[in-house]
């Protein structure tokens, strides 16, 4: 089975990849990353520890995604059976700083789906959407498929713009292609300028006399945390056993970051209150206090929703990044 995983190096497509290695015994994984840096892949994911099996291949390569013609000839020749598109950019503040990012989010997601549709051929398909979708000034706070969309970053637009492609495709090919509304998700592989990683260095650095203090737009705003791994699962359920053309992804609970604090600096033997400084400025405009998902059509139709507690995803991230524990 010919599997392309766009944006492999990245913290989902190296939860994923473990999962098909550790799930099926005959495939071949074509992973493409933005990265030069590719042996940074395997030494994360230790991914050589599951090939012990010869029927098993991976391969990571650096290939432009914004060029049709390289795209077209991709799918030609690697016809795969299974597409899951993780690339693109992923920090809305990025978007709000370099806006030609939507283009660029739409350029892929075209170019894999044209290249499907001139090829003739129809793989499963997944394309990683996102809960920023929702938008800033939606008056919800419980979010499901059905939810209002209020884009406001180039990044929220760009993804939803391919999220309504990919209802569009599904009906009018009949197409296996799927949307996945994946809500926050951290682990030991996200980037130290997300914010449940910010908390979780800051307070390694002040214990260890590194740093004095954290600064924080809110304590209060609550979010829906999940842990990579579990996602990675819901990305593989939807794309092999979906039923409608989209799923939300997320734990269906809510925790403040106050909550995330105080678990975190426990951990670390700290009263996160002599060290933590609150600046609203930091904060985006209209930013909603609370978003939590409402995963119930997933587990109804695919029998999936997380394993890992906030708790459990604290504890794993402290131990696998900083061998605590």
């Amino acid at each position: 089975m010919n599997i392309l995983i766009t944006g492999i190096t990245g913290q989902d497509g190296i939860f994923l990849t473990k999962y098909l290695l550790n799930n099926f015994n005959k495939v071949k994984i074509l992973g493409v990353s933005r990265s030069s840096k590719l042996d940074d892949f395997y030494l994360k994911s230790k991914i050589s520890e599951n090939l012990l099996n010869s029927n098993q291949e991976i391969d990571v390569k650096n290939i432009n995604l914004l060029s049709f013609d390289i795209v077209l000839s991709l799918i030609k020749d690697f016809k795969p059976k299974l597409i899951f598109n993780l690339s693109g950019p992923s920090s809305v503040y990025e978007s709000l700083k370099f806006p030609e990012q939507k283009k660029e989010i739409e350029k892929i997601f075209n170019n894999l789906t044209l290249a499907c549709i001139e090829n003739k051929v129809f793989p499963k398909f997944f394309q990683a959407s996102t809960s920023e979708m929702y938008g800033l000034n939606n008056k919800e706070v419980i979010y499901s498929e059905d939810s209002n969309f209020i884009p406001n970053s180039p990044y929220s637009e760009g993804k939803l713009k391919n999220h309504n492609n990919v209802k569009l495709f599904h009906e009018t090919y009949d197409w296996n292609i799927y949307s996945g509304i994946m809500f926050n998700h951290e682990s030991e592989f996200r980037k130290n300028n997300y914010l449940f990683m910010k908390i979780i260095d800051n307070a390694y650095q002040i214990k260890n006399g590194i740093s004095s203090e954290l600064i924080l737009g809110s304590l209060d705003y609550v979010r829906d945390w999940s842990y990579a791994k579990d996602i990675a699962e819901g990305i593989f359920k939807i794309t092999y056993e979906g039923k409608s053309f989209n799923y939300v992804l997320g734990s269906g609970k809510g925790n403040s970051i106050k909550e995330v604090v105080e678990k975190v600096f426990k951990i670390f033997d700290l009263n996160y209150q002599e060290y933590i400084n609150v600046d609203n400025s930091l904060l985006r405009k209209n930013d909603p206090v609370e978003i939590i998902s409402n995963p119930v059509k997933a587990y109804t139709d695919l029998k999936w929703k997380t394993d890992y507690g906030i708790n459990q995803i604290i504890e794993e991230i402290i131990k696998k990044r900083y061998s605590l524990i």
